[in-house]
């Protein structure tokens, strides 16, 4: 008879699968590692975009600081003329973000723009829908193209907004500007800023496709303080997501801010469809028939959790907390109060 075959193989020589059970804890074990690393990669990237945009201010003012040299001094938010003219017409509105395009980098874009007419005109065709990323942050959300009803392209939005001041921007009877660091027709040279350039505000974050109330002639010289003193000045005409979309045009609800309330406050406005609670108010835009001062809370806000960031004039970019003082943040948008700012 021939040799027997083993019925069963050697125990050590059995092979091993995994189990069920084994599996499930490694998967497990998988999740809570990816868990752990997802909010450290989006940190590593928020950090990144908070770099960048304080890079794109800083280029900002770079950019500003050149215009002063070359024309003696800083521009302004736009031109108006004693017949109130300044509209879509003419080349008076073109805003600070046109006018310093050659001092940062955007000599070619600069180039194709004719400043005797409004962006309007036939022969600026596709500038105000030309994006131009060191007007942008990387944490915006609508970084997107503005269309009209038609699906037709109109403008550009901006996330970087000149200090207008503190509430009284411009009053169009008397062509006077208001408390901050740029208003129509300034000319704002070193010398203006009284209260320093390292202590004045020269520009600071907007968020894109707010909501604002516009032409309603309320409001009066006493500032309000809380987003309800602002609703309640509310008439006239609301725009539900179409603040701070024309980077090229100077008013104040489109490329600029107030200091009237506190960064990233609230303002509720009827019929908002775009940054959500991130409402504006201008009494009579400037340039219009509307009779009141140009009285506008225009807030400073971002994407950035719990701060903004700011472009002081001497070229500085901080980083300002959205609870920071009232009184303090004020101090910090006129050019000339006589305040004296501590640490901020």
């Amino acid at each position: 008879m021939g040799q027997r075959t083993p019925k069963y193989r050697a125990l050590g020589k059995h092979k091993h699968g995994f189990t069920l059970i084994e599996l499930l804890v490694v998967i497990a074990i998988i999740a809570i590692l990816i868990a752990l690393l997802l909010p450290a990669v989006q940190q590593a990237r928020e950090a990144a975009r908070r770099s960048q945009c304080k890079n794109n201010m800083k280029q900002i003012g770079l950019a500003l600081h050149n215009y002063l040299s070359a024309y003696t001094a800083f521009p302004p938010a736009f031109c108006v003329g004693p017949d109130g003219s300044g509209g879509y017409t003419d080349g008076g509105q073109w805003s600070i973000h046109a006018r310093i395009l050659p001092f940062a980098d955007g000599a070619n874009l600069y180039n194709n723009i004719d400043f005797t007419v409004g962006y309007e005109a036939p022969v600026n065709a596709n500038i105000a829908t030309t994006r131009t990323p060191f007007f942008l942050c990387p944490s915006e959300v609508n970084d997107k193209i503005r269309t009209d009803s038609s699906g037709a392209a109109i403008h550009y939005p901006i996330n970087y907004g000149y200090n207008g001041g503190t509430w009284r921007v411009f009053t169009n009877s008397s062509l006077s500007g208001g408390d901050g660091a740029f208003y129509p027709n300034s000319k704002t040279k070193p010398r203006d800023f009284t209260d320093g350039m390292s202590n004045t505000i020269g520009f600071a974050e907007v968020k894109a496709f707010t909501a604002y109330n516009r032409d309603g002639n309320a409001g009066s010289s006493s500032i309000p303080s809380i987003a309800s003193g602002v609703e309640a000045l509310m008439s006239g005409d609301n725009k539900g997501n179409s603040g701070h979309t024309e980077w090229v045009d100077g008013r104040v609800h489109q490329t600029g801010f107030t200091s009237t309330l506190p960064p990233n406050t609230n303002v509720a406005v009827t019929g908002a469809s775009g940054a959500i609670n991130a409402g504006d108010f201008t009494a009579c835009r400037e340039a219009k028939s509307c009779t009141s001062p140009t009285y506008a809370a225009v807030t400073a806000r971002s994407y950035h959790i719990g701060i903004v960031h700011a472009l002081l004039m001497d070229g500085a970019v901080r980083s300002l907390s959205e609870n920071i003082d009232l009184n303090t943040y004020r101090a910090l948008s006129t050019r000339s109060g006589g305040e004296v700012i501590g640490e901020f």
